[in-house]
């Protein structure tokens, strides 16, 4: 066996034997791939701005699917299965397509809306809007469909035409994402995969200026950051404008609805879904006071109004036995529901209560608080 046997048609070794004739030869590799691109054809810096113009200049503020909640751009609404999250992005389509009301109080302008319920029948759907809508007639400017074709097979160019046929459209909704966002491409590491697809969608939201939904899933494993529990990589949450996460215990009628975004206040807004109804509403007051176990709500309301008790007090105003109310402190501090003080004392752990000015500013001596 020769040398040069010992290696790859195409390749060589450069001792012992002669390269083969010039009209044989291939290249080890493509030389395209070593040439550069062409050059450029448009200035890359042709919108560029300095500080001082981009200071300057008046931009519009963001449009409201709905307001406060859901901003123009791309929003990721994920939840657990039969949480309870296609009710609540039927109730938003229903009714920006009516330009009524939204989870019990907050009013929508009204605009056409795109409904892709791609995990539904026909017959569930009318039976889930005879339920929202009561005696309301069904708005004609929403439009919904139970099959669609992925983003990159057609699906975002249909969405687009739709879109431009519809100038007052302000809401598209797809449910769920993952039954259009198509199959990851070959040798694709899985982030950038999830960031492709999400920009197609988001490439919709931002051409038009409205917003774009994506009901999504949340993983089994809890994570401190919510934003971490949707499914994927973190390609899912880096390329939303907003991300919702819906929480709600198996059989249980109040939820969370955890929200952090670009154009949106990091909140946790307390939810109640009415099953007679199909309906999801806001409910007043801090998302704590709705999901707490009766013992704790009933310790965190008499915090409140007796800021610096100590377990002795609460156990006597409420009755309870003073080592559970003890031990329920501490479990409450420790899950960051209340702040624990010398002396055993026990606060609100919300910003913005009366005892944030009795407490001392941290790094700051005593004396030079405000009073």
């Amino acid at each position: 066996m020769s040398v040069a046997e010992d290696f790859p048609d195409n390749v060589w070794p450069l001792h012992s034997v002669e390269p083969p004739p010039e009209d044989e030869w291939e290249p080890p590799y493509d030389l395209a791939d070593a040439v550069p691109d062409k050059p450029m054809k448009a200035d890359p810096f042709a919108n560029a701005w300095t500080a001082d113009k981009l200071l300057a200049e008046e931009f519009p503020p963001p449009r409201w699917a709905v307001c406060g909640l859901i901003p123009e751009g791309l929003t990721v609404l994920a939840g657990a299965p039969k949480a309870g999250k296609s009710w609540l992005a039927l109730n938003l389509a229903l009714a920006i397509a009516s330009g009524t009301t939204v989870l019990g109080e907050i009013h929508v302008d009204a605009g056409d809306v795109l409904y892709l319920a791609l995990e539904d029948t026909p017959r569930r759907l009318q039976s889930r809007m005879r339920k929202i809508l009561g005696d309301q007639p069904a708005p004609a400017g929403l439009t919904l469909l139970t099959e669609f074709p992925t983003l990159p097979s057609g699906g975002a160019d249909a969405i687009c035409a739709w879109l431009e046929a519809r100038p007052n459209a302000r809401l598209v909704v797809i449910d769920v994402f993952a039954k259009v966002r198509g199959n990851n491409a070959p040798g694709v590491n899985p982030y950038d995969a999830d960031y492709a697809a999400m920009g197609r969608a988001k490439a919709i939201a931002d051409r038009f200026g409205i917003a774009v939904i994506l009901v999504h899933h949340l993983r089994k494993m809890a994570a401190d950051d919510f934003t971490a529990e949707l499914s994927g990589t973190n390609g899912v949450a880096g390329s939303a404008d907003t991300i919702m996460a819906l929480k709600r215990p198996r059989g249980e009628a109040d939820g969370v609805l955890h929200i952090t975004g670009r154009d949106v206040d990091e909140a946790e807004r307390a939810m109640r879904f009415h099953p007679d109804n199909g309906t999801w509403e806001l409910l007043a007051g801090p998302a704590m006071d709705h999901t707490l176990q009766p013992t704790r709500a009933a310790i965190l309301t008499y915090v409140r109004q007796f800021p610096g008790a100590t377990p002795k007090a609460i156990s006597d105003a409420l009755g309870e036995d003073r080592e559970t109310i003890r031990r329920t402190c501490s479990r409450m501090a420790d899950d960051g529901q209340l702040r624990r003080r010398d002396g055993g004392r026990y606060f609100p752990a919300e910003p913005g209560t009366a005892t944030e000015q009795q407490l001392p500013v941290p790094g700051v001596p005593l004396s030079q608080n405000p009073a």
